[in-house]
């Protein structure tokens, strides 16, 4: 015999309460006491309550859903940033449904569309190969948050995109490097095809701050690069080894080219810091037990989370376009 629902009167009458400030804990609305709301989420965990979602949706036009699109969750940026979010919708009694996309436009434009999604209150999409008229385009009228960098380019304005300045945060990581006595600072991360935007911006940043400081441009420093992955940036990293390029300093345009630099660095008999000193970006949580250690950009995984969450929840009260968040230098 199947096992009745729990209602939230069952709830209410488990705790001693009325239904409304059970639903008022469940919803996140109203205003609940920190002890009666401890005894609500005590009985919602004993007595095994389940939403029901699609009367959710009929009472109150939404389901509470959400879709998080992202190119590959094999990339810790991702993974975490996935992690980051799903967390923060929780806190928020919201579910994330999480999809990899590969950055194919044929993936992002279904997801865009709602294919093979059940009914969602918004979509939060790192896209690679979306262009800003498949945005245009789009079936489905579900709330639209845009995230990193070629994101920002086909939000165009119209759009809501939420991220750092990249151009500032490798100025800054560039600039770290500088103090502490590097005056040839290589790159790697430079890519000459497909979605380059986050490459061409912290490639801005860098360029920026040599100029600052009176330093040159040297192309025979710039580690080319196809994708951002420890292959990678081991690859680059002995293709600058092997050229001949002299250098005291390299950035990395994330964390895991970095790590597959410092594998490179350590192969070829380089000391960090000693030798070379090493900066990535990202702040992955296997960059924070490297060794050696090296310094990096967080890009404010926690900050995007919670502004998307808000824009979702009204987003009729910000106007569209790029809504900045703060990044940090983590220095090791």
């Amino acid at each position: 015999m199947a096992r009745a629902r729990v209602t939230l009167a069952d709830i209410a009458a488990r705790v001693g309460v009325s239904p409304k400030t059970v639903s008022n804990v469940v919803n996140g609305t109203g205003w609940v006491g920190a002890e009666v709301r401890e005894k609500v989420l005590v009985a919602i965990d004993e007595l095994g309550y389940r939403p029901n979602l699609a009367a959710r949706q009929l009472r109150k036009g939404s389901s509470g859903v959400l879709a998080l699109a992202l190119p590959s969750l094999a990339e810790p940026y991702f993974a975490e940033l996935a992690a980051v979010f799903v967390d923060a919708a929780h806190d928020r009694n919201l579910t994330v449904l999480v999809s990899q996309t590969r950055g194919q436009r044929d993936r992002e434009i279904e997801a865009l569309d709602g294919i093979r999604l059940p009914a969602i209150d918004g979509l939060i999409m790192s896209p690679l190969g979306l262009e800003a008229e498949d945005v245009a385009e789009r079936r489905r009228d579900f709330s639209l948050v845009l995230v990193g960098e070629h994101g920002e380019r086909i939000a165009a304005g119209r759009e809501h995109h939420v991220g750092i300045d990249n151009v500032a945060a490798a100025a800054a990581a560039t600039a770290e490097l500088i103090a502490k006595g590097c005056r040839r600072i290589a790159t790697i991360g430079v890519q000459d095809e497909g979605a380059a935007e986050t490459s061409r911006d912290r490639f801005a940043g860098y360029a920026l701050a040599l100029r600052e400081a009176g330093l040159t441009l040297d192309e025979s420093l710039m580690g080319h690069v196809r994708t951002f992955n420890r292959a990678e940036g081991s690859r680059a990293a002995q293709h600058l080894i092997d050229s001949g390029a002299e250098f005291d300093g390299l950035l990395c345009f994330n964390d895991t080219l970095a790590i597959g630099a410092l594998y490179a660095l350590a192969v070829r008999g380089l000391r960090v810091p000693d030798e070379v000193r090493v900066m990535g970006f990202d702040d992955i949580a296997d960059g924070r037990f490297s060794t050696p250690a090296f310094s990096t950009i967080a890009p404010g995984r926690e900050a995007i989370a919670n502004r998307v969450l808000d824009i979702i929840a009204a987003p009729d009260a910000t106007e569209p376009g790029h809504h900045e968040v703060p990044f940090a230098l983590v220095i090791r």
